[in-house]
């Protein structure tokens, strides 16, 4: 039915809304279509919007289509489906006969009625009609009779007030009404619904049809907002203002429109609305617009000048471009080429009114982005004048054309930023007042972060770069120029300036004048040198060199400048070694001969002192050379090398000149050469020209001193002369040199006869023959075949040369070994084998190596200590130590000795400083250390003696340390053997004690070793470049006192406290000690050695060194003492505390403490221990000895009193007993003893009766106890303080000892009778749990061989049998306690793991006692006992499967079930679960093992365990029913059982399935009964669609193995189903109506489809359409990348898309049945294909769409066509709301083709799809935001409440947020949205529908209203759904 013209559906059919979609066009819906629908018992009828369709009953075969001009509002059929009757909205009514399908009444409106509007609201049966002349009249539509009139009421309008079922209802409800409500007027009466809300409804439609007299009278009259009428009056005005400002109509309509604004306007108190409507209305002419701002700023004067500063106003437009055209103003708003406006104005240098223009077009009305493109921006950015103020164009970029361009065309970045750059430097030339600032701003636009820049391919990431390099030079240069005030164009900034050192000589080099140097570098140079971080004096120093280094080189005479400069800059260096630098370098470059400053500097500098005054001598000596060298044409020449100045000697001898030799000798002075090279240089020159006579004679007048050296050095030259193979001279010049040698040897051997210490003259004869013989032949060349070693004789002479080739071929040796296969292999080989070059040869065995030795005159026993020493260097220990043990084994000299000493003192070394060795394998090397200091005190010379005695004590503490340290890989040392302690001589153990063995904590070796050895190079300093003088020693203890203030003692605190602590840490007491005792003494020998007389001292050392030495030893003096006495202390503690306490270590250590601290720790030791009377013994036979040593006799007899104490405590306690409640107590405390002494299984009457006579007791009573105790006194029971608790060796004594002994006792007795009595008397006195005492009872009443009728003794014995094998698992019980009480037993502490005996033997507590005892491990034994006791089976098997699955299997299934995991532990689980198996297959009686069973698989949680417990029952069941003796009776049970079990096996696995694939929904759970309807449902799953929408990353349950599991496990047809829901999924049947752009991806259907069809073949049987090819496509598309399409689909990666349109052309054609393939379609002309399609087809809607849609693509523009097109489109009333997208795209693509307009029908076209959503008149009721926002304006509060909630109750609350941000984000509403927004927020905290707004992005607004509406519980409501919800 219809009421108040709106719609609604009662249909629930889902063929219904299948065929609603057919009527729909599929896109995106602009406004909701408005539906109705209703049926009878023919047929039915469906309405959407202009569109009415009736259907038959099963809604397959469309009876009738038909559409109208407007919409309907009212439809029935009537006289037996005869007729159909249809109101539009337009007022008319039609009659259609169905039969014919014929319309036979057609009831229009006159043309006079067109301003009222008719509602027809239909009834059914009845109806009131507003019939002509708006008589108001009720209707019978079956009969189409008029019921009632009402003639005299002048109707306007109608609304509906209730609903009727009868004419007669109807008729009195009308005028019921009618008679109530009435309104002023009296020819005019207005029906009005007393409902609030239908008041709002009846405002908002007067508003729509622009009836504002008659709504302003009505908002007054039920006080509503009359401004709301106002404000949509001033909209409309508004409308009409620009539609006559874009047509150009008369001046009259304007002014008119103006009026009736300026008199709205005042009614509005709203000043904020009044601003914003002055501001934005298309006022006519520019007074208007000036009056009108006028007025808003009279109203609000802030906002009004706020906003008139905003350029795209239209007043200001108006103002800055037109001020006095208004023609021109017109013109330019009906202009459409927006770019090419502010193109004009930029080329015309108006930046400001392009400015407005384009934040017109841009902001205003957002054109100017539809026209913008490349070349656009290229022409905008080329119309810039180059003489454009940059200020005024940088405004414009940021704020502006930036953002657009990054907005709107992205690539154009590139264009942008080449432009910025390129503008930025010409700035330079064309703005110098404000470079570089104006280029820094302008280019700084080009940076990305002005555009939240990403580099791509097409946004000119090589653009963005350079401008950001442009950007950090301009702002250097910047700095450059505010700063420092220096100027430096762009270019040379960028050619030059690389770091910021050269920065700063530019600005040096800008110094106009030398004078101003001092002012720059003060006020510029070091400011920039602390900024950046430059050293100002090196900086100076370097640019003074740099610019020497450039002004040296230029050819010029005038030179002043530069040096002037240089000289200035030389006076602003601070440093006095870097002014020297200066000094020097300026001295180097000047130019010679120097000028009159450098002169003056140089000698103001040279009378300075200074640490570089010899320097600077020197070098002006130097330049006094170059004077000397311009002489011979040499200058500017490096005279800083050696070599470089022997050739300029070698240049000036060669010239051969008289003063050559001289002033080369000038030169060698001045470079403090040696003469005599310059002497043997010019004598090598004469030899050349064989002037011998001057050769000679220049000798003789050389001093002898210079001369003998002079000969050397000629011999030497003239040796190399002739034995120079390769050029030997001429046989003429060998003579030369010959005679000239012979004549300067013996001139040498006159000057050294002359000496008084030369030799005989034989002597000197022979060896100048000698030297003669060797220039009058060859050269005997030194040779060794074996080796190829060739030396000349003088290298032959020398040690260091004969070593080095030693070492070279042990170096060689070492190679050839080390690469060589094995030993036996080197050994085998010869002495020398030859290199793979054949050109060397190396040795490669020890013979080899003998041999090159002896021919180099070296030993074997240096050759091996050589080679020992070259092994521990490179850390090859294991080799060092077989050559060490060799080298002592033969060669046991004092030079043996120094090697040994020597490589145990580098092992030493080695080891200080963790140096990697290679070592052999399990060897002890601190052991091996001390054993070569050993080795080298027993051969070492008398002067190392001290020396070695004090390495051999070093090390052996290092070994003893390292024997305490844990094993180490960093050392790959191991430890002392313990086992040879078995081996060790038998004098040593007798005549040495090992018996205290200090406990401590090991050390770690990698820290303790480098330490230790530390102290050991400490105590003997070593020193390479030391000379030991005869009785001089290098150990510690005898060394003299260092050189200077060097402290030996200093140097070795500190390793002495580090390696003190970590002793004391790891409790290494003895180590300690010794260290603190041996270290004190070497340092306290050391000083009185030194100083053994303190005057003397003072005189050889100096006073300060001896207070030094004072100092220091006093406090390592009391130091030491401290340490000592804390460590005795505690090692005397560790003494007595040791198993065995050694009295001599004990007494000594005693001795180092006083006697009061000696005393007291003695008794407190003794006070301490407990009951380790050895110990006790020992302590006070020391405290005895100290006694008698300090005559301390009262103290004495205290210890003696120990003494004789602790000897019985000794003596009692080696049988076992404890005296330790008697020690140090009186003789009457002895008797206190007995009762331990009769328990103990040790002692003997004859021990008892010593005791007893040696402290006086009563023997008859002790043997009385004595024999009481065995009987009665239970063992177990000993009370905590018992003296014999805790001793393994002193348990009491036994049951068998204690019955062995009453046997024994038992003959005594006269009678045994009583025994029997008092025993069975016994029985019942002893604890139910002492089963040994019971069984010894019950043994002695077996052997007496009496009758005892209560108590079955045999059956007790097997029960105890059982019990003792038994341990308890559950706690007592309180039947247990209760008869311990009743029996006055004390609790036993075996109650614990022992069952009670005597509640055993009664029957009525057994199954109270056995019951809790249940399990696993017990049932065993208790089985055993309950046949023992002949108990029911069944129910012992029954309570160990409840009490099992109670205690062990439920609760971890449980604990399991609640953590979700998925699969329990499988192991335990299926441990207990075959244990509860066993014990159910066991029990006799089936119907209580069928039951048992069940029971446990009820309470079981879901899961496995459950699904296979009803497996387990099933198979009971079955087994039960099989039994042939079975009742027909109970077999129908069992029948009846076994199904319903079944069912719930079936169940269970089901979910079980469901849990393993994580899809264990609450609502896949209750479908777990319908395994199909389930399959259906998990195939809909959502992680269908995830998984094409997720990532690769994550994971999704496998839906096609859980669908498979089911279906096995229900015996379901699997296959079938999944080819159900391919065939529904694929081959769902499309609407032919649909647009090509109505195929959208519906993801959660199509990915279900792609997802089934992964695991699935498509049945053949299916059909594809062109429709189903597209979906699967489009699928493809969005779950595959493009690579992998073009492989599979063959079709290029470019094409996709197109060949998916082509798709959807193809299903369109389909549709309608116009076959074409896909190779048709795409090869045939489309041109013809539009027009053969329009011919064809132009009268089907769908075709007309499709022909529309291809006219599009292929752009086939015929006017004709199209003209016919368009007129199809409006015959189809394709205008409605719902076709409304359908028509807007052709339009706004025909828009863009300008030849289009010409086509007639285009203007209505387009003013039909405007104007249809006003025509309907509807368009304001689907937007539920206007109206809770016009529910909002009622003034009383009551009523709209109810409203508002009533509204909100039946809407979508979220399509009301989205209308509020859609379509109220303007500030028109002034404040409603955010009204309605809260309200909205409020009513879902209100009403807590949380869920609704979950995972939108309203969620965040929900949260925030939550929080700042400052109500607690709704912020705590909300937090309990996020955390309920695990949110």
């Amino acid at each position: 039915a219809f009421s108040g013209g709106k719609l609604s559906c009662g249909l629930t059919n889902q063929n219904v809304i299948l065929q609603v979609v057919h009527i729909i066009v599929f896109m995106q819906v602009l406004s909701n279509p408005q539906l109705y629908a209703s049926s009878n018992s023919n047929c039915s009828i469906v309405v959407a919007d202009t569109t009415v369709i009736l259907f038959d009953l099963s809604y397959q075969t469309i009876l009738l289509h038909l559409d109208f001009d407007s919409n309907v509002d009212a439809v029935d059929v009537c006289l037996d489906d005869q007729f159909l009757v249809v109101c539009e909205r337009n007022g008319n009514l039609h009659l259609i006969y169905l039969p014919k399908k014929k319309t036979i009444l057609t009831r229009v409106r006159d043309a006079a009625d067109l301003i009222l509007h008719y509602v027809f609201l239909l009834l059914n049966p009845c109806a009131p009609l507003a019939w002509s002349k708006n008589v108001l009249s009720l209707w019978d539509l079956h009969f189409l009779v008029m019921v009632y009139c009402w003639p005299d009421l002048f109707i306007h309008d109608f609304l509906l007030i209730t609903e009727c079922e009868s004419a007669s209802m109807a008729t009195y409800c009308v005028g019921t009404f009618l008679r109530q409500v009435t309104v002023n007027t009296p020819s005019c009466i207005m029906s009005i619904f007393v409902n609030i809300h239908f008041v709002f409804h009846r405002l908002s439609r007067l508003l729509y049809k622009h009836k504002f007299e008659e709504a302003e009278k009505f908002a007054i009259t039920f006080e509503l907002d009359v401004e709301l009428v106002y404000k949509v009056k001033l909209d409309f005005v508004l409308e009409q203002l620009a539609s006559v400002s874009v047509g150009g109509n008369g001046q009259d309509i304007c002014s008119d429109l103006v009026v009736e604004a300026k008199t709205n306007l005042l009614k509005i108190m709203d000043d904020q609305y009044v601003v914003e409507y002055c501001l934005k209305a298309p006022w006519p002419t520019f007074d208007t617009a000036e009056k009108m701002l006028n007025h808003a700023a009279s109203r609000c004067p802030s906002q009004i000048q706020e906003a008139l500063q905003l350029p795209f106003q239209p007043s200001v437009c108006h103002n800055l471009l037109f001020p006095s055209s208004g023609i021109a103003w017109i013109e330019f708003l009906n202009s459409s080429d927006y770019i090419g406006d502010v193109l004009s104005h930029l080329k015309e240098g108006d930046l400001k009114g392009a400015q407005h223009l384009w934040l017109r077009h841009e902001i205003g009305r957002a054109d100017i982005a539809t026209q913008f493109d490349d070349q656009g921006l290229q022409d905008l950015l080329n119309s810039i004048p180059e003489d454009l103020p940059s200020q005024d164009l940088c405004l414009w970029f940021r704020s502006i054309i930036v953002p657009f361009v990054r907005r709107v065309l992205p690539r154009g970045q590139k264009i942008l930023a080449r432009w910025l750059e390129q503008r930025a430097r010409i700035l330079e030339l064309t703005e110098k007042g404000d470079w570089p600032q104006n280029g820094l701003n302008l280019a700084e636009l080009g940076l990305p972060s002005m555009w939240m820049w990403i580099p791509t391919d097409d946004c000119g990431s090589e653009e963005v770069e350079q401008v950001q390099s442009l950007v950090s030079n301009l702002r250097q240069l910047l700095d450059l120029y505010n700063k420092y005030h220096c100027r430096l164009s762009l270019s040379v900034f960028e050619k030059v300036c690389a770091s910021s050192r050269s920065v700063a000589f530019l600005m040096l080099d800008k110094v106009p004048a030398p004078e101003l140097i001092a002012a720059t570098v003060e006020s510029s140079i070091r400011p920039y040198s602390v900024e950046h971080q430059l050293p100002l004096d090196e900086l100076l120093l370097q640019y003074i060199k740099d610019l020497l280094e450039r002004c040296s080189s230029q050819t010029t005479t005038l030179f002043t400048e530069w040096e002037a400069k240089a000289v200035a800059l030389l006076g602003c260096i601070v440093d006095s070694d870097l002014v020297v630098d200066a000094v020097l370098a300026i001295m180097q470059k000047a130019m010679v001969p120097w000028s009159e400053v450098v002169e003056r500097l140089v000698q103001q500098y040279l009378e300075m002192k200074g640490p570089k005054q010899d320097l600077l001598k020197e070098s002006y000596r130097l330049m006094e050379m170059r004077k000397l060298l311009r002489g011979y044409g040499i200058r500017n020449f490096n005279l800083s090398n050696n070599t470089q100045i022997m050739t300029l000697v070698r240049y000036i001898l060669k010239q051969d000149l008289p003063t050559s030799l001289e002033d080369s000798l000038k030169l060698a002075g001045a470079y403090k050469l040696p003469t005599s090279q310059i002497h043997t240089l010019y004598l090598i020159q004469l030899i050349s020209q064989s002037q011998n006579e001057q050769c000679v004679t220049l000798l003789k007048n050389l001093p002898p001193a210079e001369a003998e050296h002079v000969i050397e050095r000629l011999a030497n030259w003239a040796r190399l002369e002739l034995q120079d193979k390769d050029h030997v001279s001429e046989e003429k010049h060998q003579m030369v040199i010959a005679q000239v040698m012979v004549e300067a040897l013996l001139f040498l051997q006159r000057i050294q006869k002359g000496r008084g210490s030369a030799p005989s003259f034989q002597t000197l004869q022979a060896s100048a023959k000698k030297e003669v013989g060797c220039f009058n032949k060859p050269c005997i060349l030194f040779s060794q075949e074996d080796f190829d070693i060739f030396l000349t004789p003088n290298n032959y002479e020398d040690p260091t040369v004969r070593k080095q080739i030693q070492e070279r071929h042990i170096t060689a040796y070492e190679n050839t070994r080390r690469q060589g296969p094995s030993q036996s292999t080197l050994t085998a080989t010869p002495m020398v084998a030859n290199d793979p070059d054949g050109k060397t040869k190396t040795i490669s065995t020890e013979a080899g190596l003998r041999r090159l030795a002896r021919q180099l005159q070296r030993t074997e026993q240096e050759l091996w200590a050589d080679l020992a020493l070259r092994a521990l260097g490179v850390g090859k220990v294991d080799k060092a130590l077989k050559i060490l043990r060799l080298l002592y084994e033969h060669h046991g000299t004092t030079s043996t000795g120094k090697v040994l000493f020597s490589a145990a003192q580098k092992l030493c070394q080695m080891l200080k400083a963790d140096v990697p060795m290679v070592l052999p394998e399990g060897v002890d090397l601190p052991a091996v250390i001390h054993n070569l200091a050993c080795q080298a005190i027993t051969v070492c010379h008398s002067d190392l003696l001290l020396d070695c005695v004090e390495l051999c004590k070093s090390t052996r503490a290092a070994m003893d340390v390292y024997h305490q340290c844990q094993l180490s890989d960093n050392y790959g040392f191991i430890a002392k053997d313990m086992s040879l302690a078995a081996e060790r001589d038998p004098y040593s153990h007798w005549s040495f004690q090992d018996v205290f063995n200090e406990d401590c904590i090991i050390l770690d070796p990698v820290s303790v070793l480098p330490v230790q050895y530390e102290i050991t190079n400490c105590l003997l300093p070593f020193s390479s470049d030391r000379i030991l003088y005869p009785l001089d020693c290098s150990c510690l203890s005898h060394c003299s006192f260092g050189k200077g203030n060097v402290n030996f003692l200093k140097s070795l605190l500190t390793p002495l406290a580090s390696m003190l602590q970590m002793l004391q840490e790891c409790s290494q007491l003895e180590l300690a000690l010794r260290l603190l005792v041996d270290s004190f003494g070497s340092c306290l020998q050391h000083i009185t050695s030194n100083i053994m007389d303190v005057k003397l001292g003072a005189q050889l050392h100096g006073l300060e060194a001896l207070l030094n030495y004072k100092a220091c030893l006093t406090g390592l003096r009391t130091t030491t003492l401290s340490s000592i006495n804390s460590v005795a202390v505690a090692l005397l503690h560790k003494v007595f505390n040791w198993r065995v306490v050694d009295c001599d270590l004990a007494i000594g250590l005693c001795t180092l403490l006083s006697k009061n601290e000696v005393f007291k720790i003695l008794w407190k030791v003794i006070d301490n221990t407990w009951q380790n009377y050895k110990k006790i013994l020992t302590v006070a036979v020391v405290g005895a000895h100290l006694c008698s040593l300090y005559n301390e006799e009262e103290e004495q007899k205290k210890f003696l009193s120990i003494i004789t104490d602790a000897e019985w405590g000794i003596k009692l306690g080696q049988l076992g007993i404890s005296i330790q409640a008697v020690f140090r107590q009186g003789p009457e405390m002895k008797s206190n003893l007995i009762p331990v002494l009769v328990k103990n299984r040790n002692t003997t009457p004859e021990i008892i009766l010593q005791y007893c006579s040696t402290f006086g007791l009563n023997r008859d009573e002790v043997i009385n106890q004595y024999i009481t105790t065995l009987l009665l006194q239970e063992d177990d029971e000993r009370p905590a303080g018992d003296p014999c608790e805790g001793r393994g060796e002193e348990k009491p004594l036994g049951h068998e000892d204690a019955l062995e002994r009453a046997l024994q006792i038992i003959p005594l007795l006269q009678s045994t009778s009583n025994l029997t009595i008092s025993l069975s008397a016994a029985i019942l006195k002893l604890s139910p749990y002492n089963y040994e005492r019971i069984e010894g009872v019950l043994r002695i009443i077996q052997k007496a061989e009496e009758q005892i009728t209560s108590l079955p003794v045999n059956q007790a014995m097997g029960l105890l049998q059982h019990l003792k094998s038994y341990k308890r698992i559950s706690p007592p019980t309180d039947l247990e306690s209760n008869y311990l009480l009743e029996n006055g037993l004390e609790p036993s502490v075996l109650i614990n793991t022992r069952l009670p005996f005597h509640l055993l033997m009664q029957t009525t507590c057994y199954w109270k006692i056995i019951s809790p005892e249940l399990s696993e491990e017990t049932f065993p034994t208790l089985l055993l006992i309950s046949k023992l006791m002949k108990m029911s089976l069944d129910k012992l098997y029954m309570s160990a499967v409840n009490h099992l699955f109670e205690r062990r299997l439920k609760p971890i299934l449980l604990e399991q079930h609640k953590r979700g995991q998925k699969h329990p532990s499988v192991t335990e689980v299926f441990k207990v679960a075959k244990t509860i198996t066993g014990y159910i297959r066991s029990i006799q009686n089936p119907e209580w093992a069928a039951a048992t069973a069940h029971k446990i698989a009820q309470e079981l949680p879901p899961g496995t365990v459950k699904t296979q417990t009803l497996n387990f029952c099933l198979a009971l069941g079955e087994s039960w029913l099989k039994d042939p003796k079975l009742e027909e009776t109970t077999r129908t049970r069992v029948d009846t059982f076994l199904s319903k079990l079944n069912l719930q096996f079936r169940r269970s696995a089901t979910e079980n399935a469901l849990m393993a694939s994580q899809l264990n929904s609450p609502e896949h759970l209750k479908l777990t009964g319908e395994p199909a309807h389930l399959i259906v449902t998990l195939y809909e799953h959502s992680s269908v669609e995830q998984r094409f929408r997720g990532s690769a990353s994550q994971t999704y349950p496998d839906i096609h193995a859980a669908c498979k599991e089911i279906a096995t496990i229900n015996d379901v047809d699997f296959l079938k189903i999944r080819s159900m829901l391919l065939e529904k999924w694929i081959c769902k049947t499309v609407s032919s109506n649909k647009s090509m752009f109505s195929l959208e991806l519906r993801a959660g259907e199509n990915s279900r489809w792609l997802y089934c069809i992964l695991d699935h073949c498509v049945s053949s049987g299916l059909r594809l359409t062109f429709c189903h090819r597209s979906r699967a496509l489009l699928c493809l598309i969005h779950i595959g990348d493009p690579t992998t399409l073009e492989t599979q689909l063959h079709i290029p990666k470019t094409q996709v898309q197109y060949y998916l349109k082509c798709y959807i052309y193809l299903s369109q054609l389909e549709a309608l049945n116009i076959p074409y393939t896909l190779e048709t379609f795409l090869n045939i002309p489309k041109e013809g294909m539009v027009k053969g399609l329009w011919k064809n087809h132009s009268h089907e809607p769908q075709a007309v769409r499709l022909v529309a849609d291809l006219s599009l693509e292929y752009q086939v523009f015929d006017l004709q066509l199209w003209n016919g097109l368009l007129q199809k489109l409006l015959g189809f009333n394709m205008v409605g709301r719902g076709s409304l997208p359908m028509l807007m795209r052709p339009l706004e693509q025909c828009q863009r083709f300008h030849l289009l307009d010409t086509v007639p029908c285009f203007s209505r076209t387009w003013r039909s799809m405007i104007l249809a959503p006003f025509v309907s008149g509807k368009f304001i009721y689907y937007l539920t935001a206007f109206a809770l926002g016009a529910l909002l304006l009622i003034p009383c509060a009551k009523k709209k409440e109810q409203q508002i909630q009533g509204l909100l109750s039946t809407c979508d609350l979220i399509a009301i947020l989205e209308q509020v941000d859609e379509h109220m984000n303007t500030g028109e509403l002034a404040g409603v949205p955010s009204q309605i927004r809260d309200t909205v927020l409020a009513f879902i905290c209100q009403t807590r529908q949380y869920q609704k707004l979950w995972k939108t992005k309203h969620f965040n607004l929900l949260k925030q209203h939550s929080v700042s509406s400052g109500n607690s519980n709704q912020v705590k409501d909300l937090v309990d759904y996020l955390i309920s919800h695990s949110r």
